[in-house]
């Protein structure tokens, strides 16, 4: 059997104070995982200089490697092209804060054989009272008009099947319905208790804008897809010719 192999994609927007500790974090994991990961860190347009400590890590640790944007495109368009540059069968994903750890991904392994997407579900929340509430109606919401049966869709630490991941649509708000898009595709989900931790470095690009409005529209464009849905099941066929016949 073909051994599974791992990249984490870590998304990167301004975060140039956090950098530093990525090494560190993810070196637990590195030395305890069974299935040899790799990390993607994805700058997406920052002007604070991360994308030279990027580089600097790169360059000294040779299981980070990188891509980068000309501008900010957002955290969608981040995830996206990670997992589209990425070549392993399974692609994780992580936040740059580190509020979830990469050893927690250790809790997933066990269960990629039998699911298509493995993500946390964040105990604890050291988040603002408002961010936390925002968070809490945005999931009840989701889950009343999509029916994902997943507490904490929004988790940014997940671990997906390459073709699963690959077969997401292209839009912005992408990340905050994953698990009911797998579902969509005929998928299994399994949610895993996880830790949480405060922000330790760097600003939070949380506003109530970002995590309200838009978020409620992107459902209803979700709903609509799950409703508009085409089955469909190939009963029987002949051989496709590799080229056409002249």
């Amino acid at each position: 059997m073909k051994k599974k192999e791992l990249t984490i994609i870590v998304p990167i927007y301004n975060e140039v104070d956090g950098i530093d500790m990525l090494e560190s974090e993810f070196l637990p994991y590195f030395e305890k995982s069974s299935m040899n990961p790799q990390v993607l860190l994805v700058d997406d347009g920052s002007t604070d200089g991360s994308l030279d400590k990027i580089k600097k890590l790169c360059e000294t640790n040779k299981r980070f490697h990188f891509i980068s944007f000309n501008h900010n495109r957002g955290l969608s368009a981040a995830i996206l092209a990670g997992f589209n540059y990425a070549k392993t069968d399974w692609l994780g994903y992580i936040d740059a804060d580190l509020q979830t750890k990469p050893i927690d991904f250790l809790k997933f392994e066990d269960y990629l054989n039998s699911f298509d997407l493995v993500l946390g579900a964040r105990m604890g929340r050291k988040d603002s009272s408002v961010k936390k509430l925002t968070s809490r109606f945005a999931n009840w919401f989701r889950d009343s008009l999509l029916h994902d049966g997943v507490k904490d869709s929004g988790c940014p630490l997940k671990i997906i099947r390459r073709e699963s991941a690959l077969a997401l649509p292209y839009f912005s708000g992408v990340h905050r319905f994953i698990p009911a898009l797998i579902l969509m595709q005929g998928g299994k989900v399994k949610e895993i208790p996880i830790a949480h931790f405060p922000r330790e470095n760097g600003k939070s690009k949380f506003n109530f804008l970002n995590r309200s409005i838009g978020p409620i529209v992107d459902t209803f464009g979700v709903r609509w897809m799950m409703k508009r849905k085409v089955n469909y099941r190939i009963q029987s066929s002949d051989t496709l010719p590799e080229s056409p016949i002249s």
